[in-house]
């Protein structure tokens, strides 16, 4: 037998990943357990690179079957995407309809599975789109009403499609020979569908051709913003942060030298807020935009100053950038059983970040119902949930153990005992009198941070909860999930790039001292798309938060006293 050349074999490698794939044969791949992603019409096999992925492997999972060309670009460098050319196994043609990724439920056939095509794919389609082909999964009676007279046109569009809310309910399906009867739907799955024809009202149409618009025009924004050179640092900034910094805890040392605690505490609290900005810049490589260069500022910072783990962040926060105010799947809203942006919570919701239940309980109960009065003091002690959240991570191994981050965990362990020696040794023991003192030097130093958790939730709390479905556009639903902040360039310091989400979300690489800068050229484009862009005052904006998790709250009560009553007079509830 004769070898072939290295030519000939570079050749048919070549053609191998060049070769068009069928819509069925990535689908019987993605059912096989393989984990397909489209990018820039390439499709890519990552399964060797998901355990090893240093942004975590659920943030590749949530992007399994869908086009994720925009998200893989605006997260990644120039040099990783040409790394990526390695897993590439062959291409698509034309646009390219996302699947419902397995780890949101979606469900795929197999090569030996025969193809079940619907009387009406419209409605058997999960999330709404017009092909059947989208994925295999069975319709969900509660979001899909079988009847067509129930169906939400779209503007200005001649199709009627609903779409789909993934939930955990159980509720047996309906027949076809009733399918001319008006669906059951319980009181949360009717708030569910009103939320979504208010979004779909509210927003631009989700047809492909609209969609496609819209990925176009932001990606000549992205051009636009490189051109005015938005994604370059400027380190004069930075060196004012730094003068920042260095005065802060200058004035920590100094007053606990004095022996003047609280002052003390004070401002060690505003030397940990105002370091959170930076690490959130060097976990989005927006400093030097070098992957190790940031990834040790960060940890320095984060974990050997703050005694928080980066790597724990990045896991956490890169899902929330990818599903976005989603109930089921982003963590940065899943609060339960403290805080619930949304009625969905009320269906004791299966968190696929935490994989469990996220139980709606009597306790939970009572504590949404008086949510927008336990906010504030609840954030007060947001620090140390971030403390429990880091150790779990860094001592369950969650991180990578392999690939360019295995030896992060270790040198954010190494910080955490750096940490804990100077402040919780060093300080609070030892340079402190007296249990009272050091109580009161701990709640202070932490509850002065709370203005950054208030930031953290103020841009998504009072934002759409509503699932249009894998028809929207990276950009769309960005804008329809976040809100920006407005406030005087002077108070930025203050807000450290975090009253710009809307703009972070779309150009997350962008360092945070240019987005006012970009702020500008984002409503042009929001303008030209018919996107509304949301811009609240920080007062105004706390009183939408605060709305919002009163509104819910109510809605809690009520649910409560209709299931009540319903019981109590021997109803069939659905």
């Amino acid at each position: 037998m004769v070898s072939k050349s290295p030519v000939a074999a570079a050749e048919v490698r070549a053609n191998q990943k060049n070769r068009i794939l069928s819509r069925r044969q990535i689908e019987s791949l993605i059912a096989a357990g393989h984990s397909i992603v489209i990018v820039d019409d390439k499709v890519l096999k990552v399964d060797s690179w998901l355990p090893f992925h240093p942004g975590g492997d659920k943030a590749i999972q949530h992007m399994v079957g869908r086009d994720a060309t925009d998200e893989v670009h605006r997260f990644h460098s120039q040099e990783t995407l040409a790394r990526m050319k390695a897993y590439q196994i062959g291409r698509t043609e034309g646009q390219w309809i996302n699947f419902v990724p397995p780890i949101q439920g979606g469900k795929f056939r197999g090569q030996d599975e025969s193809i079940r095509v619907s009387e009406d794919s419209a409605f058997n389609s999960p999330r709404g789109d017009s092909s059947s082909s989208q994925t295999s999964a069975d319709p969900s009676p509660i979001f899909e009403p079988a009847d067509q007279g129930m169906s939400i046109r779209r503007r200005n569009a001649g199709n009627s499609t609903l779409s789909r809310t993934s939930s955990t309910s159980s509720i047996s399906s309906v027949s076809l020979e009733d399918s001319h009867k008006p669906p059951k739907m319980s009181l949360i799955d009717a708030r569910t569908q009103r939320e979504i024809e208010i979004d779909k009202a509210k927003y631009p149409l989700l047809d492909p051709a609209t969609q496609a618009r819209i990925v176009q025009k932001y990606r000549c924004l992205h051009e636009k913003m490189q051109a005015e050179n938005l994604f370059q640092c400027r380190y004069t900034s930075y060196a004012i942060e730094c003068v920042r910094y260095t005065f802060f805890f200058a004035m920590f040392a100094l007053f606990l030298k004095w022996g003047w605690y609280i002052p003390s505490a004070l401002f060690l609290g505003c030397f940990w807020h105002q370091l959170a900005f930076t690490v959130h810049d060097a976990g989005h490589m927006g400093i030097t935009h070098d992957f190790t260069i940031d990834s040790l500022i960060g940890m320095i910072v984060a974990d050997y100053m703050g005694g928080l783990s980066v790597g724990w962040w990045k896991y956490n926060h890169n899902v929330h950038h990818l599903v976005t105010n989603s109930p089921e799947h982003d963590p940065d809203i899943e609060h339960m059983p403290f805080f619930a942006i949304s009625h969905r919570f009320f269906e004791s919701l299966f968190s696929s970040y935490y994989e469990r239940v996220m139980t709606y309980d009597v306790f939970a109960k009572f504590m949404i119902r008086y949510q927008n009065y336990l906010y504030y003091p609840l954030l007060c002690f947001g620090r140390f949930n971030l403390y429990r959240l880091s150790w779990a991570y860094l001592l369950l191994g969650q991180g990578p153990r392999r690939g360019p981050a295995w030896w992060h965990r270790y040198f954010e362990i190494a910080g955490q005992v750096f940490f804990w020696t100077w402040y919780g040794y060093g300080i609070v023991y030892k340079c402190i009198p007296g249990g009272w003192n050091r109580f009161a030097f701990v709640m202070i130093s932490h509850i002065i941070t709370m203005p950054l958790h208030v930031q953290i939730t103020l841009s998504h709390f009072a934002m759409s909860t509503a699932d249009l479905g894998t028809a929207e556009s990276f950009p769309q639903k960005m804008l329809r999930t976040t809100m920006d902040v407005d406030c005087p360039q002077w108070l930025d310091f203050f807000h450290g790039g975090l009253q710009f989400q809307a703009i972070h979300h779309l150009f997350p690489r962008m360092p945070r001292h240019n987005l006012r800068r970009a702020q500008k050229l984002v409503q042009e484009f929001c303008n030209e798309v018919d996107i509304p862009y949301a811009l609240y005052g920080f007062i105004d904006g706390n009183k939408e938060v605060i709305g919002r998790l009163g509104d819910v709250g109510r809605q809690g009560a009520i649910l409560a006293e209709c299931q009540r009553t319903i019981v109590e007079n021997g109803f069939e509830m659905h």
